[in-house]
């Protein structure tokens, strides 16, 4: 009963943050996430919905493993068959599972057959004494909130059995080795089929950048209702600019509070609501600027991995983000993308791109170079972490 009051407050907070026809078809695909079929192999990946999360941390770390040789499968936990799946796998990865009777059942199964269980993160809501840091935290509804309360996830981490996981970054990595566990930093990666709808995206900017050439545009990608504090951090620079040069253009595209100082410049501001996969890269790549703000120093915020560079970088749209710890390492200042750190930094290397467009399009391509190398399960390479999982398949 509490996990399906957490997926009805889960579910209607979706419906009425798209409306009903983007809401509608996020809450079906959840549903039918359920049922999907789940194929005997090497490695299950177990996570507790399908958003983005999941989408990277599951489906696209699963198919990278299978691009090494091995035989993945990824479900839901809340689907009806998930106990009975602990004799058909060798490795059991758990990504944000919530803590059940059933899961529970699951868990003890996998262990009576001595088996791998891997406990997988990309955030730090596994413990709940970080929650506070959390911005979404405290406008969450009652049930959603439950899905927190003892940290998602924290009782298998906990688990002496336990003792390896995987996540994003290198700050996540060092919080979890002071628990003791072995950790694998195994990146965000662009799946095969997010690359595809890019390269095609490419094949026809031209068709879809409606707006005058004079334009600029600069977004803002928010995802999830949890980053009002991350893009105010950015208000003073944005109004400085939008100030400034009133032929730019600012989009934010997804759930997101404003802050007051920019209700003057409505008339410049555009917003996007939530999309689908493929016409996300659509809507990206009619971008000039795409800007990565998070609050420097807040744990919460330095444990988040570089996805909003390599999604901009896909489509070859530069980006400056805050300067965190993992920002700073995947992006050359300078090069491929700008980091800053004051909100003097902010405004000028915004300025610079927006009056340089020559420098917009050489960042851009640099940017794409080092996502199409380094940021897609296509040239993924981390030998430790597929030998670590290869020695633990039984025979």
């Amino acid at each position: 009963m509490k996990l399906f009051l957490i997926k009805l407050g889960k579910a209607w907070a979706a419906l009425k943050r798209d409306g009903l026809v983007r809401g509608v078809p996020r809450v079906w695909r959840a549903f039918f996430g359920l049922f999907r079929r789940v194929v005997p192999g090497d490695v299950l990946f177990i996570t507790n919905g399908v958003g983005d999360s999941a989408r990277y941390r599951t489906g696209n770390v699963a198919e990278e493993l299978r691009r090494q040789g091995l035989h993945t499968a990824e479900t839901v936990q809340d689907n009806p068959f998930l106990v009975s799946y602990a004799d058909h796998f060798s490795v059991f990865v758990f990504h944000r599972v919530l803590f059940t009777p059933m899961v529970a059942k699951f868990l003890q199964r996998i262990k009576e057959q001595h088996k791998e269980i891997i406990f997988e993160t990309d955030d730090l809501v596994y413990d709940p004494l970080y929650l506070r840091h959390m911005d979404y935290y405290a406008n969450m509804n009652p049930f959603e909130r439950k899905l927190y309360e003892h940290g998602v996830g924290g009782e298998i981490l906990n688990d002496p059995y336990v003792t390896t996981c995987t996540t994003t970054t290198e700050f996540l990595a060092e919080k979890l080795r002071e628990l003791g566990k072995k950790v694998f930093v195994v990146p965000n990666r662009l799946s095969v089929k997010d690359v595809e709808w890019a390269e095609n995206v490419l094949k026809h900017r031209a068709s879809l950048i409606t707006h005058p050439t004079s334009v600029i545009r600069i977004g803002y990608l928010s995802g999830t209702p949890s980053h009002n504090k991350d893009f105010a951090t950015i208000t003073k620079p944005l109004s400085t600019l939008l100030a400034r040069h009133t032929h730019v253009r600012l989009v934010l595209a997804g759930p997101l509070d404003t802050d007051e100082a920019l209700s003057t410049f409505s008339s410049q501001i555009e917003r996007i609501p939530f999309m689908a996969r493929q016409e996300y890269f659509a809507m990206v790549a009619t971008l000039d600027i795409n800007v990565a703000p998070l609050e420097v120093g807040n744990p919460f915020c330095e444990a988040k991995s570089e996805l909003k560079f390599f999604e901009a970088g896909i489509v070859a749209v530069p980006t400056v983000a805050s300067a965190t710890g993992t920002f700073v390492q995947a992006i050359t200042d300078g090069v491929d993308g700008f980091v800053a750190l004051t909100e003097a930094e902010w405004t000028e290397k915004l300025e610079r791109l927006i009056m340089d467009k020559a420098l917009r399009e050489q960042m851009g391509r640099q940017a794409r170079e080092k996502v199409l190398r380094t940021y897609t399960t296509i040239n993924a390479t981390h030998e430790e972490y597929y030998h670590y999982i290869s020695s633990k398949l039984t025979k």
